[in-house]
């Protein structure tokens, strides 16, 4: 008899452990389920277009408001309708658009050539010993360094051409896309590189399979400030390395506003070189972002 009840309180333990471990599995599941509804348009209007517009709309109130309060000379700071002004006339003459393409184009190539450069670099760094010894206090040295510092010899060695508006790009960007990279290896959980490494991914396969998209958020990361230094270094190149045969860039129509003393020029230039930053960030980066997050279930997409 009390062997009897003793079998019986054994199995409504086991009983009650697999309900609990049941209802514990139920609920991980409830967290990871990601709940795929169209977000209403209201709603996407009210939380990501009218906090920007709200913005604008009151620097545009206090920019104004100082001109009217005149707290320095009209040629020191040009009103809204004035830059506006600016704009219509490069529109009418067909060379807004122009000044744009010739920075974007610049900026993104040698991007491109940066990331085709920096991707192997920081694999090599982050993966080879003696390599990160003695290149990885150089990669470090040359992202605090400012890439205006390199405009004058690129100059000289490559002359007023597009060469030296991309080798300007490379030294700025390269360094910040390998040196991300290398963060993000060094984040990998060692686990994980030897579970690939029982699975037989080693080699290049295994940098293919487990060491890229294991170090993705950090790459990504050395990514967007490679973009950002891709593109503060080529406004300083084009700023100081004016020439007709480089074409008029943004940089070029800002030196163009100084040269001139024309300030309406030079807040034009400002903004376009503005505006062309976050709009690169908002239609690559972002989703990009937003994407690795979610595939790792760090962001739910209600």
């Amino acid at each position: 008899m009390a062997s009897t009840d003793t079998t019986t309180a054994e199995d409504a333990t086991v009983k009650d452990a697999a309900q609990d471990l049941a209802g514990l599995e139920a609920g991980l599941d409830a967290l990871d389920a990601v709940r795929v509804s169209r977000t209403p348009v209201r709603q996407v209007l009210v939380q990501k277009v009218l906090p920007p517009v709200a913005a604008i709309a009151l620097v545009l109130v206090v920019w104004q408001i100082l001109i009217w309060a005149k707290v320095t000379d009209d040629y020191k700071l040009p009103s809204p309708t004035q830059v506006w002004d600016e704009v219509s006339n490069a529109w009418a003459q067909g060379t807004l658009l122009g000044y744009i393409w010739t920075s974007i184009s610049r900026g993104l190539f040698g991007f491109l050539l940066a990331l085709v450069i920096g991707t192997p670099l920081g694999l090599l760094v982050a993966r080879v010993k003696v390599v990160r010894a003695a290149i990885g206090p150089v990669l470090s040295g040359l992202q605090s360094l400012p890439s205006v510092a390199w405009v004058p010899p690129a100059v000289l060695w490559l002359g007023f051409n597009d060469k030296m508006m991309y080798a300007v790009i490379l030294l700025g960007a390269v360094p910040s896309i390998a040196n991300g990279l290398v963060a993000g290896v060094d984040q990998i959980p060692p686990l994980h590189l030897r579970a690939g490494q029982t699975l037989g991914a080693t080699g290049l396969r295994g940098t293919w399979h487990i060491v890229l998209p294991a170090s993705l958020p950090g790459y990504l990361a050395g990514l967007k400030q490679g973009w950002a230094f891709s593109w503060r270094s080529l406004m300083a190149a084009e700023i100081i390395a004016s020439s007709p045969d480089l074409g008029v860039g943004l940089g070029q129509l800002l030196e163009q506003g100084r040269e001139t003393s024309s300030m309406s020029m030079v807040f034009l230039a400002i903004f376009l070189i503005l505006i062309v930053g976050i709009a690169i960030d908002l239609l690559i980066f972002s989703p990009l972002e937003r994407w690795v997050l979610r595939s790792r279930g760090l962001l739910v997409k209600n």
